[in-house]
């Protein structure tokens, strides 16, 4: 007999791709042959997203996509979209198996007793696998030992979120905060090393929580360990929240020369009306004091941003206070989001909701702000040596490159040589702008 097939589609975060990977490895091991999902496969498996209406839109979308590519394919809707609408998508009958959060490690068991309880001809009820999320203590065992990048490896240590704040549905379809044991992120690091990954990425629902639940155990402490493994170069982290930024943390950060001086620290609003409205826990002035200390311990870090624009009851006095608020604090890159309704938050029945066209103005403002400050911080990097990690190659103006990151995560391009190749660190000196957003350095040594 030939083996199944299997594809897989990702939609939304890095901890989504984790888990798809996690996924991929299961079903591998279980026998299945993975597949791209544009191919013709037996099953197909899409990791949802259901962070706002569009990307539950999206959901929906890949999950018609995938009947279309094969009929007879058993499909397999999992993650936050099924965790928040399960009712809805087993009543629709549009996937075969529906996998909530916390059940993706059984992938392997749960198409095994579908597919042993199918009878030819014959339509199977839609299987649903969707626990209350919301009131389990255990995180899910997932492990890779590979990523579909060539040099980077994203890592999920922490799961679930406490901070409720009124326009997001997370904390629903992921529940309560639950942290990977260190000894096993530590296992896992040391196995990806192994496999030739150079850069780790730290990643969570709500990353600065890590720990919490396991008593004396920080993000801090787990960041120093993977400090000592071998072959990691580099420690990047996910999304923090301004509140674990204090003199003790950035101590303990600065001191690692493994960890980037790159920090994306959420702000949502720089108005403090709105940042009560959203139930932010931190004032404007709490988070520029977060941004002036992490530019103590670091001298031009790449600081990064989410925000907000369009939030209910949001005046144009308080976009403009954001406003002025984000364009005080000289972001690297900002990303902007226009308020999205999510069902079942707080948010979602207040009063004062904004039409998309006010949105989408101030959208516009705020993204014009951003590509100056992008443009200002990129060009800050010029005449400067920077840490480049190779990671593909690119052709740009008819010219071969290789593309990298910087430790800041500024990409720049070196010209390609014989003596380089994907996934060597070099240093190199940016002289000027190869493309739109991109530096051109000239490489002075291999490590």
């Amino acid at each position: 007999m030939s083996k199944r097939r299997a594809a897989f589609l990702t939609l939304g975060c890095k901890v989504n791709q984790y888990e798809t990977d996690a996924m991929e490895e299961i079903l591998e091991k279980a026998g299945y042959e993975i597949v791209s999902f544009k191919e013709t496969a037996d099953v197909y498996i899409i990791n949802t997203c259901s962070v706002t209406n569009m990307a539950d839109r999206k959901s929906r979308q890949m999950i018609h996509r995938a009947k279309k590519n094969n009929p007879d394919a058993i499909i397999v809707a999992a993650g936050c979209y099924v965790q928040a609408a399960e009712e809805e998508l087993a009543k629709k009958n549009e996937a075969d198996i529906l996998v909530g959060n916390n059940k993706k490690k059984d992938i392997a068991q749960i198409l095994e007793e579908y597919f042993a309880a199918k009878e030819p001809e014959q339509e199977v009820p839609v299987v649903s696998e969707v626990i209350d999320i919301n009131h389990t203590k255990e995180y899910e065992d997932l492990t890779i030992h590979k990523v579909n990048e060539h040099t980077r490896a994203y890592i999920k240590i922490q799961d679930g979120c406490n901070q409720f704040c009124s326009y997001c549905i997370i904390p629903y379809t992921r529940g309560r905060i639950r942290s990977k044991n260190p000894e096993e992120v530590i296992e896992e690091v040391k196995n990806l090393a192994a496999q030739g990954y150079k850069e780790i990425v730290l990643t969570g629902i709500h990353l600065s929580s890590y720990g919490k639940d396991l008593g004396t155990v920080t993000l801090l402490d787990v960041i120093k360990r993977i400090q000592q493994v071998e072959d990691v170069e580099r420690i990047r982290l996910g999304s923090l929240e301004p509140r674990i930024i204090t003199e003790e943390f950035m101590e303990g950060i600065s001191s690692l020369p493994k960890v980037c001086p790159h920090f994306h620290l959420s702000l949502q609003s720089g108005c403090d009306k709105t940042l009560r409205n959203m139930n932010r826990r931190y004032s404007a002035a709490e988070y520029a004091e977060k941004c002036e200390l992490i530019r103590k311990f670091y001298p031009s870090p790449a600081l990064t941003t989410d925000v907000i624009v369009g939030f209910p009851v949001e005046t144009e006095e308080d976009f403009e206070e954001s406003y002025e608020f984000v364009k005080n604090i000289h972001f690297y890159e900002t990303h902007i989001f226009k308020y999205s309704r999510r069902q079942g938050t707080k948010a979602a029945v207040m009063e004062g909701q904004l039409t998309e066209a006010v949105k989408s103005i101030r959208s516009e403002k705020m993204i014009a702000l951003h590509e100056i400050r992008a443009k200002e911080y990129e060009t800050s990097m010029i005449g400067k040596t920077l840490e480049l990690l190779l990671e593909e190659e690119v052709e740009i103006n008819g010219k071969t490159y290789f593309m990298a990151h910087s430790k800041e995560y500024v990409r720049a391009v070196i010209e390609k040589t014989k003596d380089h190749k994907v996934n060597d660190l070099v240093r190199a000196k940016a002289v000027d702008f190869a493309d739109e957003h991109v530096l051109l350095a000239i490489c002075e040594e291999l490590y």
